[in-house]
């Protein structure tokens, strides 16, 4: 197996990147240490906080403020996951910070055989798909940057990003009339 890039190598792919990075998140959950007990109080019906989120959404504006973009395209269930559901309450925070985050039904990226696993292209030029171990908590990423394999990815970017809506649609579309 190729080498992991974790840690701070994975988060300096952030800042490296010139003009745009994606995700596909095709996952119900994800093992995030850090995410750990704000999701144990989002689970009990309390305020998580936003002190374990700061670093992540103080990357996205530093980097969305110098004109790059990220875009993130979350397969979501109906009912979501609670997991998702934690993905839910937090995404104001991320769209605050610059982010752009659509949403598309799980039925409908099997319609469009988009693939099972979560990835990022950065650029048009690499991908890093995403790799996790046991109990969902997240290994690292391994690195391509093989022409057919990213031209894949950014195909599947494109298609994923053409149907998926937007988080404001998703609400509106999904919250119980009052």
């Amino acid at each position: 197996m190729p080498d992991l890039v974790s840690g701070e190598a994975f988060l300096r792919l952030f800042e490296d990147f010139a003009h745009s990075a994606f995700r596909l998140e095709v996952r119900t959950s994800y093992g995030i240490p850090d995410e750990d007990e704000p999701y144990r109080r989002f689970l009990a019906g309390e305020d998580p906080g936003l002190d374990w989120f700061a670093p992540w959404l103080d990357l996205m504006r530093a980097e969305t403020r110098k004109g790059k973009r990220i875009e993130r395209v979350r397969v979501i269930d109906t009912p979501p996951s609670d997991y998702l559901r934690f993905e839910l309450w937090g995404t104001p925070h991320n769209l605050a910070a610059g982010e752009d985050i659509r949403y598309l039904g799980r039925d409908q990226a099997k319609e469009l055989d988009l693939p099972d696993y979560d990835f990022w292209v950065f650029d048009s030029r690499a991908v890093a798909r995403l790799q996790f171990g046991e109990h969902d908590r997240f290994l690292g990423v391994v690195l391509s940057d093989e022409p057919a394999d990213v031209l894949r990815h950014v195909q599947w970017r494109e298609v994923a990003w053409h149907h998926a809506i937007t988080f404001e649609d998703y609400e509106r579309e999904n919250t119980p009339p009052r």
